[in-house]
């Protein structure tokens, strides 16, 4: 089977996170994936989420208990190398689930509360900058 061809955005679901119809940018210049988080508490051994922003009626601000999660150093657009935390959930393109790992950014001065990365998009989907919400579309 031949790779998906998506576009530039598109408006994804993360069940896991209660979270439907999210913008994402389809982000090949970034090789990790990341999400807005609002909230982070370290409780234990559980990480408690909270996905809220005001730009983003989708993001509903719900709590999300993750009992594993990682840590990753990502660098940013500016350059700058943050350690962040790294959780691995459901994304839904086309209507199939995928894992996707994210890491846990503040992004709520972006246009987008999510950026798709190459390590998720690899042997999976080719980009055409010319499209947008291709799986949208087809959810429609």
């Amino acid at each position: 089977m031949g790779k998906k061809t998506i576009g530039r955005e598109d408006c994804l679901d993360f069940p896991e996170l209660d979270l439907k119809e999210v913008t994402c940018k389809i982000d090949t210049g970034a090789y990790t994936s990341s999400i807005h988080c609002s909230k982070i508490i370290e409780d234990g051994k559980s990480l408690r989420c909270k996905f809220y922003s005001k730009g983003h009626p989708n993001f509903n601000g719900k709590e999300v208990v993750f009992k594993t999660f990682t840590f990753a150093d990502v660098k940013s657009s500016n350059g700058q190398v943050e350690n962040r935390y790294k959780i691995k959930t459901t994304i839904i393109f086309f209507g199939k689930s995928y894992k996707i790992n994210l890491t846990l950014s503040t992004r709520d001065d972006m246009k987008f509360p999510v950026l798709i990365g190459r390590q998720f998009l690899k042997k999976k989907f080719l980009v055409d900058v010319d499209l947008e919400n291709e799986s949208f579309k087809q959810k429609k």
